[in-house]
């Protein structure tokens, strides 16, 4: 099962990626939720609907935003980390842009239920218990 928790999330990464939402929601359950960083501004996405709105609100302010993966580690059977390194270019400024983000996905009956996305690495690893 392990093995195929991460090829989970790395197949959820690639829908994302390639904005195939179909893809993305066979990989998850579906009442799904997207937390991001500006999660206590903007809410949380909630359900494939709120995904699809996640990748409107992508595609409108980064059209050529991807997702590209350092690595994926297996926390416990529920739960799963990825360390990745995003990149984007501003659709009104034009500025190129790189950060480093950590999603932690819960996963039910070998589904995601909810990706949490941090863009401090220690937080997302103190959210899992993998660091104080």
């Amino acid at each position: 099962m392990p093995q195929e928790n991460l090829r989970l999330v790395e197949r959820a990464i690639a829908a994302i990626n390639a904005r195939d939402i179909e893809s993305y929601r066979a990989c998850c359950t579906e009442d799904v939720k997207l937390e991001t960083p500006m999660a206590a501004v903007g809410g949380v996405y909630e359900g494939i609907d709120g995904i699809r709105r996640f990748l409107t609100d992508v595609e409108e302010a980064a059209p050529d935003f991807r997702m590209e993966l350092d690595g994926v580690e297996e926390v416990d059977s529920k739960r799963v980390i990825a360390f990745l390194r995003n990149n984007s270019t501003g659709r009104a400024s034009g500025i190129r842009m790189a950060w480093p983000q950590t999603n932690v996905y819960d996963l039910i009956d070998g589904k995601i239920s909810h990706v949490r996305m941090f863009v401090d690495r220690q937080e997302a690893l103190k959210a899992v218990g993998l660091e104080e």
